[in-house]
C-alpha cells in the first residue's frame, strides 16, 4: 500500500519509507491512501475471538501488502503478550484497562509493533543503523525506550521536559542505557516536538544519520492502537452492551483517538467518540469554533496530554477532508481544570472503589457527563495510577501499590544527558554522535 503527506506536497510511499522516514519530505504526516473497510462476517463473530487474531486482522488490512502473512502474525503475537481487559466501574461506564503491558501504558502496543515492524525492515535492507527520535510528556518515552531495548541497529533518542513527567516515568527510560538515551530538554513537551520535528528538516543531520520517530506521527506507531478498540468492543459484544457504543478518549497528541477514528472507518459499530481533554483545550476549542489554534501548552497533573499543538489533528482533518462538521458530527469534546480531575479521581474511589489515574479520570468523567439513557461507555484508562503515585495519594489519600513492573525500574540509576531547546544546540549534540 501506498501512503501520502497530509501536506500533499511530496510522493507517495511505500510502507517502509513511510515507517524508516517517520515524517513525510514536506513535514505533513502519512496517511494510508485506502482504509479498508472490514467484512460484516468479520463483526458478527468478533466476540469469539481472541485479542491476537482480532488484531492480526486489522493488522493486515494496513500491513498485509508489505509484509508476509506468517511475519506479521508473529508480529502481532509477539507484541500483544498481555491483555487490555475491559472492566466494569459503574452499570454503564467500562474502563478499557490499557495498562497492563511491560511499562503500564497504553503505548506499550504501538511502540512494540512499530520496533519489531521496523526491525524487520532493517532486517530486510542489512545493516544500516537508525536512529530513533522521540519526544515524551510521560508515557511515550518509557514505552518506545522498552520496546526498542536491546534491538539490533536502532539507537534511541528520547527528549523530555526536565522537571514535567512523573519519577517513575522518568525512571522508565532514563535508567536503561544500552542503545537508549535520554536528553532531558530544558522546556515542555511542544519544544521536545519541535526538536524533533526540526531535526527530520535539517539537510546535515540527514546526511549524517538514518532518523525516524517513533511518536504517533509514525504509522506504525499509532495505527496499532486500532488492535484494542476492536478489541473492546468485542469484549462489550460478549456483555450484551455494544449496541449503542460511546468511546472516550483522554487525549492529548491525538493518535490515540485518529487510530479509534480509523476502526471506525474500517467498519467499528461505534456510535461516537468524546474527546476528553485537560486544560490544554486546543481541539476542544476547535469543535465549538472551527478554528484552529495551536497555543503553549500548560501543565497540569495529567501531564500526558500537557499538549498545545497536537500533531494528529492534521490526520484528523484529512481523513475528514477538512469538514468541521463531519469531524464534530464524530467526536464530541470536554476538558476539565485540575481541580476538576482530582474531584473525580475521589469521587469514583470513594464511589466504586476504582482507582483512576488522572488521565483516564477525566475520560470517565466526560462519560458520567455526556451519556444517554440508552448508551453505554468505555473510557480508555491510558496508564496505571501508581505512575503517578505522589498525586494519586494525595488526591484519595490513601496508599497506592507500586507493581513489581514498576519498582524494578525505580531500583536503576538515572543516566541523562541535559540540553537546550535550541534546535542548534540539538543538532550540534547529534552531529557528534
Amino acid at each position: 500500500m501506498k501512503y501520502y503527506s497530509t501536506n500533499g506536497k511530496s510522493d507517495q510511499v511505500t510502507l517502509r519509507d513511510a515507517v524508516v522516514k517517520g515524517l513525510a519530505s514536506d513535514k505533513g504526516l502519512f496517511m494510508p491512501e485506502v482504509i479498508k473497510h472490514l467484512p460484516e462476517s468479520f463483526f458478527e463473530e468478533i466476540q469469539n475471538l481472541s485479542f491476537q487474531e482480532i488484531a492480526y486482522k486489522v493488522a493486515d488490512a494496513f500491513f498485509g501488502e508489505d509484509v508476509p502473512s506468517d511475519t506479521l502474525k508473529q508480529i502481532v503475537c509477539d507484541t500483544l503478550n498481555f491483555d487490555c481487559p475491559v472492566v466494569k466501574v459503574k452499570d454503564n461506564i467500562y474502563s478499557l484497562e490499557l495498562f497492563h503491558g511491560p511499562t503500564l501504558a497504553f503505548k506499550d502496543v504501538g511502540a512494540r509493533f512499530m520496533a519489531r515492524l521496523l526491525g524487520y525492515f532493517i532486517q530486510q535492507e542489512g545493516n544500516q543503523k537508525v536512529n530513533v527520535l522521540v519526544a515524551t510528556s510521560g508515557d511515550t518515552g518509557s514505552a518506545v525506550a522498552n520496546g526498542f531495548l536491546g534491538v539490533d541497529g536502532i539507537h534511541v533518542y528520547v527528549l523530555y521536559p526536565k522537571g514535567k513527567v512523573s519519577a517513575i516515568q522518568e525512571c522508565q527510560f532514563t535508567t536503561l542505557g544500552q542503545n537508549i538515551t535520554a536528553l532531558e530538554v530544558d522546556g515542555v513537551f511542544d519544544d521536545c516536538q519541535a526538536l524533533v520535528k526540526n531535526a527530520f528538516m535539517d539537510a546535515d543531520l540527514n546526511k549524517h544519520m538514518k532518523l525516524t520517530s517513533a511518536n504517533s506521527i509514525n504509522v506504525a506507531r499509532f495505527l496499532p492502537q486500532a488492535f484494542y478498540y476492536f478489541y473492546a468492543y468485542a469484549q462489550m459484544k460478549k456483555l450484551g452492551k455494544a449496541d449503542q457504543l460511546v468511546v472516550c478518549v483522554p487525549s492529548g497528541n491525538f493518535g490515540n483517538i485518529t487510530a479509534g477514528l480509523f476502526g471506525k472507518e474500517m467498519g467499528l459499530p461505534i456510535k461516537r467518540f468524546i474527546a476528553a481533554n485537560n486544560a490544554n483545550d486546543i481541539f476542544y476549542n476547535y469543535l465549538q469554533t472551527g478554528e484552529y489554534h495551536p497555543q503553549s501548552s500548560v501543565q497540569t497533573i495529567a501531564n500526558a496530554m500537557d499538549v498545545g499543538d497536537p500533531s494528529n489533528f492534521a490526520r484528523i482533518f484529512d481523513l475528514y477532508k477538512g469538514c468541521h462538521s463531519a469531524i464534530s458530527s464524530e467526536i464530541s469534546g470536554a476538558t476539565y481544570t485540575d481541580e476538576q480531575i482530582a474531584e473525580t479521581v475521589k469521587a469514583c474511589y470513594r464511589e466504586t472503589g476504582y482507582l483512576l489515574d488522572p488521565h483516564g479520570a477525566c475520560g470517565y468523567r466526560a462519560l458520567q457527563e455526556n451519556l444517554t439513557a440508552n448508551e453505554c461507555g468505555v473510557f480508555l484508562e491510558t496508564a496505571h495510577p501508581a505512575k503517578f503515585k505522589s498525586t494519586v495519594e494525595s488526591i484519595v489519600e490513601d496508599e497506592v501499590e507500586i507493581p513489581a513492573k514498576l519498582a524494578a525500574f525505580m531500583k536503576g540509576s538515572k543516566k541523562s544527558i541535559e540540553i537546550s531547546k535550541n534546535f542548534a544546540d540539538f543538532k550540534a549534540y547529534l552531529m557528534n554522535e
